[in-house]
């Protein structure tokens, strides 16, 4: 996922090639699948190999590229180009659209790969994970980190398949590892250590560094630093009190000279999703599809066991010419997890949106359903209207065990019946939906 494009920089191993993992003191390991869905594609199916392709949804006139091959990428093709602009620029590209179940048993067999050096590993997302080598066997840590990372590239080519590629980054940090792992793409192996940081640094841009976005890049440039190397040496009051104004210049002068100051992980704070609407859609069959959304939502919602308190529905109406949303929001006090409940107030709300905006268009083009207030604790009310929720609670628990074990909508609302070219988006920086089969 990262955009690095480092030039002129050489072999980050060179001067380590005999130095094991534990008297180099890494503490990471960083491994990212090359083009993950795109090249899961060609590994599926063969004659699709060295050839340029583009993975999206679903192949319609005004789609757009979600993940390319590294042959699509070499010829110009990018993340969110449309399918007319992507033909135009390359005639020959073939569109593939997306197959969930196929990234997911991928996901499955990096996490197996990993787990089996260190029991404490991280999927940052579908496509790339972070181990701590801190826990790993004495075994593992007495290899060098060039044995290790071939070792690992020889398991992806053997244990999922001869076409799949990554890039293997070290170093004694999770923002140094991921950022090593970044550099030589694509089937790459770096290390940063405290010998080379000044000189990978000096091949980089502030927003090469990941965290750094243009607006923080602003920010820094304002006090004076326009380089990685000058943010590297930055007093630590200066980033804190001066530059970042909190305790994060703090964690950029530490994150920077190797030590782990992002272990935290964030909890879930809301679950949504959103669909581009066909050209010209009926009404009957945009309420079919956000029915479809609040279905989706709510099988999310289940698999990690949370309960909602608030829903939100937007739509975006004349999405290429006077482009608008309109938005609702519903907050209860006791929360709320069943397809019935969600799908009622999803439709509730979104009858008001259309209602209220009558006469401003006729044509909504995105809708989008999010759930918030995300707890881990059912609350409930007595009330008359208790037996009904319940027995609400029971059929979806059924129905999302059937899905569970025999694949995602095999059994799902009859409403929603002709929906099923809505095909489940599988997220590139969360796993948390993984694990629990969404999408096969």
């Amino acid at each position: 996922m990262s955009k690095v494009k480092v030039e002129g920089l050489g072999d980050t191993l060179v001067g380590i090639e005999d130095k094991s993992i534990r008297d180099l003191k890494f503490t990471t390991l960083y491994v990212d699948l090359n083009s993950c869905f795109a090249t899961t594609e060609q590994q599926a199916r063969p004659r699709l190999r060295n050839k340029p392709v583009a993975i999206v949804n679903r192949v319609a006139e005004h789609a757009t590229i979600i993940a390319a091959s590294i042959e699509a990428k070499a010829l110009g093709i990018k993340v969110g180009m449309r399918i007319e602009e992507a033909k135009s620029l390359v005639p020959e590209i073939i569109f593939a659209e997306t197959e969930p179940s196929k990234y997911i048993y991928v996901h499955e067999k990096l996490k197996d790969i990993l787990k089996s050096y260190s029991p404490k590993v991280v999927m940052k997302s579908i496509d790339e994970g972070l181990v701590d080598l801190s826990e790993a066997s004495e075994e593992t840590r007495s290899k060098t980190p060039k044995e290790l990372g071939a070792e690992i590239k020889e398991r992806l080519r053997t244990e999922v398949g001869s076409y799949m590629k990554c890039n293997v980054g070290f170093s004694s940090n999770r923002f140094l590892a991921k950022l090593a792992g970044e550099l030589h793409k694509p089937d790459g192996l770096d290390c940063i250590t405290e010998d080379n940081i000044h000189e990978v640094f000096s091949h980089l841009k502030l927003t090469d560094l990941p965290g750094i976005n243009k607006k923080t890049e602003k920010r820094l440039r304002t006090y004076g630093i326009l380089t990685p190397l000058q943010l590297l040496d930055a007093k630590e009051e200066t980033l804190r009190v001066q530059v970042l104004g909190s305790i994060e210049g703090t964690k950029w002068y530490f994150r920077l000279r190797g030590v782990e100051v992002d272990e935290r992980e964030d909890k879930t704070k809301s679950i949504g999703r959103q669909f581009v609407l066909p050209p010209n859609s009926k009404p009957e069959d945009i309420k079919m599809r956000i029915a479809h959304l609040a279905e989706d939502v709510g099988f999310r919602l289940r698999s990690q066991d949370l309960y909602a308190r608030g829903i939100y529905v937007w739509v975006g109406f004349n999405m290429n010419e006077h482009h608008f949303v309109a938005h609702k929001n519903f907050l209860k006090n006791e929360t709320f997890n069943t397809d019935a409940e969600i799908m009622e107030y999803t439709k509730n709300l979104y009858d008001e949106i259309i209602e209220e905006n009558r006469g401003k268009s006729e044509n909504p083009r995105i809708i989008g359903v999010s759930l918030y207030k995300l707890e881990d604790e059912e609350t409930k009310q007595l009330s008359f209207e208790h037996e009904r929720i319940e027995k609400n609670e029971k059929v979806a628990k059924v129905i999302d065990e059937i899905n569970q074990r025999f694949g995602s909508r095999t059994v799902h609302s009859a409403y929603t019946l002709k929906t099923n070219d809505m095909h489940t988006k599988i997220p590139f920086g969360s796993t948390r939906y993984l694990d629990k089969n969404i999408g096969k």
